[in-house]
C-alpha cells in the first residue's frame, strides 16, 4: 500500500477537451472518511533548456490567456500521442524558436500541479545549437517573440515577475548552478 493512499470508488468524467481532461474522484481516505477530488488529466509536456555557445538562455514570449498576460518561458509543448519525450524536445525547440540542438541530454521529470493534474514535464537540456532554415510552424494558435538572454537577465526576469512559471523559474536556477559548477 502506499503511504496515505486514497482509494478510488467512483470516477465521474466532467470534460474532455482538446488538451485536458477533467474527472470527479470519489476517494476513501487514509481515515476511512469519504471525500471529493477533482483532477485535471493531461498527456504530459516536455521543456527545454537551450543554451547558446554565448551561454545565452533561449527563451520565448507568449500571451496565457489562463493569467491574462504575456509571461517569458521556456520552450516547452505537450507531448503528441506516441511521441517520445526527446522528439518533443526536439520539435518543440524547433517550432518555437527556430534552433536544433546537435546536443539534447535529459535532466528529469517533474509534476507540476500534483494537488489537481496528473501533468509531468519532462526536462531536458539543448546545447550546441544550430539554426534550422526551414523551420517546422508553430501551431496555428501560437504567437512567440523569441529571446535570448544572459543568466543575469533571466533572474531579473524572475525578480520582476516576467518569468512567472516554475519550470522556467527552474531553468534559470538550474543554469545558474550549471554555470556555477561548470566555469
Amino acid at each position: 500500500m502506499k503511504k496515505f493512499e486514497e482509494k478510488t470508488t467512483k470516477t465521474t468524467p466532467i470534460y474532455d477537451g482538446k488538451i485536458v481532461k477533467l474527472q470527479v474522484d470519489d476517494v476513501i481516505l487514509p481515515n476511512g472518511q469519504v471525500a471529493k477530488r477533482e483532477i485535471i488529466k493531461h498527456p504530459g509536456a516536455v521543456a527545454v533548456i537551450a543554451v547558446t555557445d554565448e551561454g545565452k538562455l533561449v527563451l520565448v514570449e507568449q500571451y496565457r490567456k489562463a493569467l491574462e498576460r504575456s509571461i517569458v518561458e521556456i520552450p516547452a509543448g505537450k507531448l503528441e500521442p506516441g511521441e517520445e519525450p526527446a522528439m518533443t524536445a526536439r520539435r518543440e525547440l524547433e517550432e518555437e524558436t527556430g534552433y536544433g540542438a546537435h546536443s539534447l541530454t535529459y535532466l528529469q521529470t517533474f509534476a507540476t500541479s500534483p494537488g489537481f493534474a496528473d501533468e509531468i514535464i519532462h526536462l531536458y537540456v539543448a546545447k550546441d545549437l544550430y539554426i534550422i532554415d526551414n523551420k517546422a510552424a508553430l501551431d496555428e494558435d501560437e504567437f512567440v517573440e523569441l529571446l535570448e538572454v544572459s543568466l543575469e537577465e533571466a533572474q531579473s526576469m524572475v525578480g520582476d515577475r516576467r518569468i512567472f512559471d516554475a519550470k522556467t523559474a527552474f531553468a534559470v536556477l538550474w543554469l545558474a548552478t550549471y554555470l556555477e559548477n561548470n566555469l
